[in-house]
């Protein structure tokens, strides 16, 4: 494992405890000399952890970013490289070939957007990377629920909830990431 794509808040209206998680997963990549790859703003948790892992020297940063947002002056200019897409959908595909693990802090419909999509990869087995969701404060409590009713209604099934793992600390995600090994690719999705 070398890059970790992290899904992130843009909001500058966030609780402490989501910063201090997002600064310590910038860290943690920083120390271990990782790359992080992630959506390339320089706002929010995705600021708060791309800064962090130049404040700790060892990791890279690749942001991927879509030129409207760089016009919006949202870009990290400080990341070691810059990706410019045209599209978000451009942006969310080239984030996920990148990347050899995800981590998903809170944030809003694009961060939801974004590991829906890495979970939606993972049911039609385009890929068998590990995901994990950085529950602080239990703020994807609500979403896991809404995943049990799904399975309830037989809209998924209740080995899809293997697809991703949930953690409350950067340390915890960090440590399942690197103790990871993947699991079969191709489990019948139906």
């Amino acid at each position: 494992m070398q890059s970790i794509c992290v899904y992130a808040a843009s909001s500058e209206s966030l609780p402490e405890a989501y910063r201090v998680e997002a600064r310590r997963l910038g860290t943690l990549i920083a120390e271990h000399g990782h790359q992080l790859i992630y959506g390339g703003g320089n706002v929010g948790l995705m600021g708060e952890c791309a800064r962090a892992v130049h404040q700790h020297g060892g990791g890279r940063v690749v942001g991927v970013i879509t030129d409207k947002l760089v016009d919006l002056e949202l870009a990290y200019r400080e990341a070691d490289e810059l990706i410019i897409t045209d599209t978000m959908s451009e942006r969310k595909a080239k984030m996920e070939s990148l990347a050899d693990a995800f981590i998903t802090l809170p944030g809003g419909f694009g961060t939801l957007d974004e590991v829906m999509d890495i979970l939606v990869l993972r049911q039609l087995w385009y890929h068998a990377k590990p995901c994990v969701f950085l529950n602080i404060n239990g703020v994807f409590d609500h979403l896991f629920l809404f995943f049990d009713r799904l399975i309830a209604d037989s809209l998924i099934s209740e080995r899809h909830l293997a697809f991703y793992h949930v953690c409350d600390t950067a340390e915890a995600a960090y440590d399942y990431l690197l103790a990871h090994t993947p699991g079969p690719a191709h489990e019948p999705w139906f």
